[in-house]
């Protein structure tokens, strides 16, 4: 079952990995570059087409050491900046994961969780020297002990665990009232990815899977997450669940509650919140939820 509809999973531009080393190269592409500008939290300062963006030769006569180099749109070269907002109004990234082209609200999360990764890698990990920005910023490099660091991403699992005609959900108590989403949790060393969703869905509701599927994934820079989302099966008569600590609350969903959540997903806001609501289209639990109510009422 394919999955769709949700953000940063598109793409559509080149990382161009093999020109991160060539200075030269990031130099001459510098002046005709589209630029994308943030501020010290990640939020763009700039409007959200392309050809909106700065060029580099508009903002910078030379390229400067800490322009971080994303790749290529076609033939455009992007790159991204840290400035300060001085008053501009900014977006954040889950606005413009909604609201953004795909090609874009992609460049913006790779640029997003490069710069937060570099804000935390300033200082050698060994020695605690201060650390050089190497590869157009897609590492940096101690120049007292030679130690090389690169931005990581966290593995995570995503999963819509079914029993017959049920879905299993749960929530968390900071969550907005109502809200409701698939079960999650991030991948330990030397584990699996069905051994992880096995794993995660019974430490938080107690409740046993088999027949993982993998589906689809989604990058997820809030900081540093790749959501890889599946489908799981349990027993059609399991329990109900029992959460551990990370849950507030974790029960099985009918389908025709389901189609209540996202239906009033999808309503205008009220002052008053519904019963059931999910996440925005911004994120692959919604388009797991979708596509198992989807299956369901096929």
């Amino acid at each position: 079952m394919s999955l769709s509809g949700f953000a940063f999973a598109e793409g559509g531009f080149d990382r161009a990995g093999h020109l991160r080393e060539a200075e030269e190269a990031l130099d001459a592409l510098w002046p005709r570059a589209r630029v994308l500008l943030l501020d010290g939290e990640s939020r763009a300062l700039v409007p959200g087409e392309l050809p909106a963006w700065p060029l580099g030769a508009a903002l910078r006569g030379e390229r400067p050491r800490a322009a971080l180099f994303l790749g290529m749109a076609g033939d455009t070269p992007c790159f991204a900046l840290e400035e300060r907002a001085e008053g501009r109004p900014a977006c954040d990234l889950r606005e413009a994961g909604m609201r953004w082209p795909g090609r874009e609200a992609s460049l913006f999360a790779a640029a997003a969780g490069v710069l937060n990764w570099q804000r935390r890698a300033r200082h050698c990990g060994g020695c605690g020297a201060r650390v050089e920005l190497r590869q157009g910023g897609w590492s940096v490099r101690c120049p007292a002990c030679g130690l090389e660091a690169y931005p990581r991403t966290d593995p995570a699992v995503i999963v819509a665990v079914s029993s017959g005609e049920r879905l299993l959900l749960g929530r968390q108590a900071r969550w907005p009232a109502g809200r409701w989403s698939v079960i999650a949790g991030f991948i330990e060393p030397g584990e699996s990815l069905s051994q992880a969703v096995a794993r995660e869905v019974f430490e938080e509701t107690g409740v046993r899977v088999q027949q993982v599927r993998f589906a689809a994934a989604q990058p997820w820079p809030f900081p540093s997450a790749l959501m890889l989302g599946c489908f799981a099966e349990a027993a059609p008569d399991a329990p109900d669940p029992v959460v551990g600590e990370e849950l507030e609350d974790a029960r099985w969903f009918s389908r025709e509650e389901v189609a209540q959540g996202l239906a009033a997903s999808d309503a205008p806001a009220t002052g008053e919140p519904p019963p059931i609501a999910f996440s925005p289209r911004l994120s692959i639990a919604r388009a797991l939820i979708e596509a198992w109510h989807a299956r369901a009422s096929g």
